[in-house]
């Protein structure tokens, strides 16, 4: 143990940074936090209706698999890449070590902020879908609730606070609750389905699951088929399959807390994509072949197709139940180790790169993530479509920062050394391909989804993400351009006796590197 202890860390000192978090993660520790951040039964549940309504059933079976495919070269290029930097920064480090000396500070300023974006709302779009779930689950119980969106923020409140807590206290006990997420999505959620496909009273014929269209996205029968054309509604449509596999990263993000971190990264995220993959698709037949009215289950009066789907087939008590039983143990919070290290290298202030000496944890951005968190999931109060919109932004936030140094990786090759897990001769041309389809997600999911467009049902993903990309280059042009330097060496640093966690002292460290570049 301490010799592979001591290789994990030689590699991290030669990136320039000393051991600071607990390595005790194993392969299986590092690949379940990945399958739990997907959560394919939270990613699904929560935009079933979206899926119904945007394309419909057909849409929902071919989007996951086109998407699944795709997503495996993302993910395929992205574990090259963590097989050959292994740090807790991921994809804003990996495009500073990859792009060329003029252009690194740039492309590691782009790839945090974009990934920093993604990871916010994808924190948003897992916990405050948890609480439309149990705020839904709260009207089968008790008929006189209503859900309102006031009431679902308070939920989403506590949720937020409850795993800041666990993130602030509890880091220890990490792991042990993520073998339990991993028995509730693997075991668990494959009782569910079998349970789901046994116990229903009737079954849709293969040519609903398989061939079935439906437009929901228009009033009065006037969606954006008749508007634009199907392909729209399609392609629309595929966001629960590219939303649901999404936050693999957090294999990456993990490699300094995990052993053999060179080949353990990057195997979790390829095992934690496929694994979610055929699970997913699982999940999405027990579904659909157990709707028992399409309109009624589509309409349903608890606002939740699948709690529709399972009170149908168990009653109301027995949803609760099989609900209860199925809530998946998350653990978003892990997202605050990349504000940790962006905060390090002082992208954001400095003062949130503390890691308390007592519980091992940067408490500060692991609470720094919990309110932007939260203030992402404010716009629901007065929106119909800001949750799909906060699944818009994370997917395309993390995708976007996921293909940068991938991308910068095939174009400039030169300083992409390649780790144990190497694609060889097919390097490029999957890197290629993964920005292709990253390209297109970035559009797609820019679109608007209902018709008419108007306050309530605007798309304010592209005003997010455009906001992010402005911010990025004005900020640049106006000060980064001269107080980034990119990642910061701790070890030179404090070899040479200054105090990183003394703000005076990182502002010297800070200068030597302006000037090293200049």
């Amino acid at each position: 143990m301490e010799e592979i202890e001591f290789r994990d860390e030689s590699q991290l000192a030669e990136m320039g940074y000393k051991q600071e978090l607990r390595r005790d993660w194993g392969l299986i520790h590092n690949f379940g936090v990945s399958f739990s951040i997907i959560s394919v039964i939270t990613g699904i549940t929560t935009l079933f209706e979206y899926g119904l309504t945007v394309g419909g059933s057909s849409v929902i079976v071919y989007g996951w698999i086109v998407v699944g495919f795709f997503t495996m070269f993302v993910a395929l290029a992205m574990a090259e890449v963590v097989s050959s930097v292994p740090s807790s920064g991921g994809p804003y480090f990996w495009a500073f070590s990859l792009a060329p000396r003029s252009h690194a500070a740039f492309a590691a300023w782009a790839t945090g902020w974009f990934n920093l974006l993604g990871q916010v709302a994808v924190t948003t779009g897992i916990d405050f879908g948890l609480a439309g779930l149990i705020s839904t689950t709260a009207t089968v119980q008790n008929p006189d609730f209503v859900p309102t969106a006031g009431k679902t923020i308070g939920i989403y409140l506590a949720i937020l606070v409850s795993h800041g807590l666990i993130n602030t206290f509890g880091v220890h006990i990490l792991r042990y609750l993520n073998n339990t997420s991993i028995v509730l999505h693997s075991l668990g959620v494959f009782s569910l389905i079998v349970a789901i496909l046994a116990k229903a009273p009737t079954h849709q014929p293969a040519s609903f699951v398989f061939a079935s269209f439906n437009d929901g996205t228009g009033v009065e029968d006037v969606g954006w088929s008749v508007r634009a054309s199907p392909a729209y509604v399609a392609v629309t449509g595929v966001l629960l399959a590219q939303y649901t596999i999404t936050g693999f990263d957090a294999s990456a993000h993990l490699a300094e807390e995990t052993q053999k971190a060179s080949w353990s990264a990057p195997l979790g995220v390829i095992m934690s994509v496929g694994v979610s993959f055929v699970f997913g698709f699982f999940v999405i037949m027990g579904y659909l072949f157990s709707i028992q009215d399409f309109d009624s289950t589509v309409n349903s009066p608890y606002g939740q197709p699948v709690l529709q789907i399972l009170v149908d087939i168990f009653g109301p008590t027995g949803a609760v139940v099989h609900r209860k039983t199925t809530v998946p143990t998350l653990n978003p919070g892990l997202y605050s180790l990349v504000m940790f290290a962006f905060a390090r290298d002082s992208a954001i202030p400095h003062w949130f790169a503390q890691v308390d000496h007592t519980y091992k944890s940067p408490i500060r951005t692991v609470w720094l993530a919990a309110f932007l968190s939260f203030c992402l999931g404010l716009p629901s109060l007065g929106s119909t479509v800001a949750f799909a919109a906060a699944t818009s932004i994370a997917t395309i936030g993390l995708y976007v920062s996921y293909i940068l140094p991938i991308l910068i990786g095939a174009i400039w090759p030169r300083n992409f050394h390649k780790g144990p897990f190497n694609l060889g001769v097919f390097s490029r041309p999957i890197a290629f391909t993964a920005s292709l389809w990253v390209g297109f997600i970035v559009i797609v999911f820019c679109l608007p989804t209902q018709n008419p467009v108007n306050s309530q049902t605007v798309n304010y993903t592209a005003a997010a993400v455009g906001i992010i990309a402005l911010w990025i280059v004005l900020s640049w042009v106006t000060f980064a351009k001269r107080t980034f330097t990119g990642p910061v060496k701790q070890i030179e640093a404090e070899a040479a006796g200054l105090d990183l966690n003394d703000p005076e002292e990182y502002e010297k460290v800070e200068d030597a590197e302006r000037r090293k570049k200049e």
